[in-house]
């Protein structure tokens, strides 16, 4: 039964499994809780973990799909997030086949021959198995037993058994002989998976800001269609108010049809903005993974509870911000460490300048007591390096560019963190200028409405304060949505937004209120 399974090989479904188990033992190993919350990391054809989302049914039984359980449903099905996740496996299973390099590799086989030509017959099988092994110093070992087995049917040859045992062995004293030259694949590996792991964490943080800020950009498409209805009755009020006034010879008739006017430009605009909300309904279904097809209505408490919390600007200074966000971002971190794979690039490029000289030796034994053994020294002078010269010039070329990439990414981190702290600001007192506008604005139309009932005004003015009252509660809607997206544009910028296991976020333990004492050339292990 063992030979059989040896001869067969696992299915498929068991190397699947196998190759699931390594890969997130992996990336379990070296993911650091600093970078975020271990869940919703597994791809889709993998059991998830205890603390994964798990979303059975995508949309309420009562038709409104609120922001939580919006971002629950993005995080379990948007195609994007899939994709990041399976590029996450994808370097951790890369790791896993460059330290397969160092790892015992056992290989076997067997054969069965017939030969004959009438006068010489014989059927012969034949077996072996052996292993390779690559240590850290750069020594080769390999190891091998071959079999065979021979049936004479005729002919003067003799039946038999044979047996030939080898083993070899290669060792670098110059040229790759260092292990830490020898380990470069597997620690580059190793540096490659934990950049992954940091760009997964990024982008769920910039996906859930990306869903959030969408679902408050429908919201206000929602407010602004609500406030084109509430305008369209308003004016509709209105004009009925002049029909009777003017039925009365208290306003002139033609007042009446400028009114009648804007009522039919005001159910156009109601058309156009009813058709936007649906639109951008449809564009967020597709974020979240879901058909446009599917029927659903937003949270509108949302934008009333945002509005309840007091919209305060940052009370912290922008050098706190920038610093808080070189410490923090995972990206940056990232453009740092580049720098020193590229220093170590270049040690290996200047390793392979160097002469090789390599010991060797090999052993065989043979079933019939007979013996036989070699070794010796080979030494390849570094006469022609041509082509690890270039490589050697390109390594220190590119240590140069990780040198500039860095700067560029802590320049622009210091760049949006700067927009980010300014839009904030902007958009918190846009908003409370915005709303006393709509307050005064309120009482200008309940005013005007009241003069134009005692027959004190015209109807022009009554429909000025009114077309003011609807430009202004717009423009209310839209400031409460960029405070909304500022606020998480500023978190997500710092790097102190975290994302929890249910896929929302939260601000995280950092303090941006704290100056950080370590720089970010220190922290990053800048050269």
């Amino acid at each position: 039964m063992v030979f059989l399974v040896l001869l067969v090989g696992c299915g498929p479904k068991n190397y699947k499994q196998d190759a699931d188990e390594r890969v997130y033992s992996i990336l379990d190993r070296q993911w650091d809780p600093e970078f975020g919350t271990r869940a919703n990391y597994r791809v889709s054809d993998v059991e998830p973990s205890a603390m994964d989302v798990r979303v059975d049914k995508a949309i309420p039984s009562s038709g409104v799909l609120t922001l939580p359980e919006a971002v629950a449903v993005a995080t379990a099905r948007n195609r994007e997030y899939q994709t990041q996740k399976e590029l996450l496996y994808a370097s951790a299973l890369n790791q896993r086949l460059v330290r397969h390099q160092f790892e015992t590799s056992l290989f076997g086989g067997a054969g069965l021959f017939y030969s004959g030509d009438g006068t010489d017959e014989a059927v012969e099988l034949s077996a072996n198995v052996g292993f390779n092994r690559l240590l850290a110093t750069g020594t080769q070992i390999t190891a091998a037993l071959a079999t065979a087995w021979t049936e004479v049917l005729l002919g003067p040859r003799e039946s038999g058994l044979a047996s030939l045992f080898t083993a070899s062995l290669t060792h670098p004293l110059l040229r790759g002989s260092d292990p830490a030259i020898v380990l470069e694949g597997l620690t580059q590996a190793k540096r490659d998976t934990l950049y992954q792991i940091r760009t997964f964490n990024r982008f769920r943080k910039t996906f859930v800001v990306g869903i959030v800020t969408q679902y408050f950009e429908a919201l206000e498409f929602h407010q602004r269609a609500r406030n084109a209805e509430e305008q369209c009755a308003a004016l509709e009020m209105l004009r009925d108010q002049a029909r009777h006034l003017a039925s009365v010879g208290r306003l002139p008739v033609i007042e009446v049809d400028r009114l009648q006017e804007e009522v039919l430009l005001m159910r156009d605009v109601q058309i156009i903005a009813q058709r936007e909300y649906e639109q951008s309904l449809d564009q967020f279904k597709i974020a979240l993974g879901l058909s446009p097809t599917v029927e659903f209505r937003l949270d509108t408490e949302a934008m009333r509870t945002l509005a309840e919390s007091g919209l305060a600007e940052p009370t912290f200074a922008e050098s706190e911000a920038i610093a808080t966000a070189l410490y923090h971002r995972l990206d940056v971190a990232n453009a740092a460490d580049a720098v020193l794979d590229a220093q170590r690039h270049v040690h290996v490029a200047a390793d392979q300048l160097r002469a090789d000289l390599r010991l060797g030796g090999t052993v065989e034994l043979h079933t019939d007591g007979a013996r036989r053994g070699t070794a010796g020294a080979a030494l390849d002078l570094p006469l022609d390096r041509v082509a690890e010269q270039g490589a050697y010039r390109m390594a220190l070329l590119a240590l140069n560019q990780r040198q500039r990439d860095y700067d560029l990414a802590a320049d622009t981190v210091r760049l949006e963190v700067r927009q980010a702290h300014r839009k904030l600001r902007e958009a918190a007192q846009r908003y409370r200028t915005l709303v006393e506008a709509r307050d005064l604005a309120e009482v200008r139309v309940e005013k005007t409405s009241a003069l134009l009932q005692y027959g004190r005004t015209s109807s022009r003015r009554v429909l000025s304060a009114q077309q003011d009252l609807y430009a202004v509660k717009n423009a209310v809607a839209d400031a409460l949505t960029d405070y909304a997206i500022a606020t998480l544009n500023f978190y997500r910028d710092t790097g102190v937004l975290q994302v929890r296991p249910d896929g929302m976020w939260e601000k995280g333990p950092h303090a941006i209120g704290i100056t950080h004492q370590v720089t970010d050339a220190e922290h990053h292990a800048k050269p």
